[in-house]
């Protein structure tokens, strides 16, 4: 079972990473820009368009839903391998968007758990 949803998977890691290094160069950074969490938005998103038009088999979604629990420790685990002291040396902008980011997501906690609720009800 847990085979199914790796091609879903490493399409849209590839993807991430590609529109990451695609967005590094439009800024003119030598690097990925976020390729992993892209790959993580476009997971779900695919994810989403695939059940709601029905291509997912009962064994499919099992697979993603493992590889996409798989995938958020992964995510972890590239952030902590991260240079933090060079990132805060060339300036404030890295603590700006930490803090925004994690502000966002704060804020985005109470309307995430509408739809989860919405959902049930239906």
């Amino acid at each position: 079972m847990k085979i199914y949803g790796v091609a879903l998977l490493a399409f849209c890691f590839l993807l991430g990473k590609f529109i990451g290094n695609l967005l590094g160069a439009l800024i003119g950074i030598n690097g990925d820009v976020g390729g992993v969490g892209f790959g993580m938005l476009l997971l779900i998103l695919g994810n989403l368009y695939l059940k709601r038009k029905g291509l997912l088999a009962p064994l499919t979604e099992k697979g993603i839903l493992f590889w996409s629990s798989m995938y958020i420790p992964v995510v972890v685990a590239m952030s902590a391998t991260q240079n933090v002291k060079a990132a805060i040396s060339e300036g404030p902008i890295a603590i700006i968007v930490g803090v925004l980011v994690t502000v966002t997501g704060f804020f985005l906690v109470p309307l995430i758990s509408k739809i989860g609720r919405k959902k049930q009800n239906d």
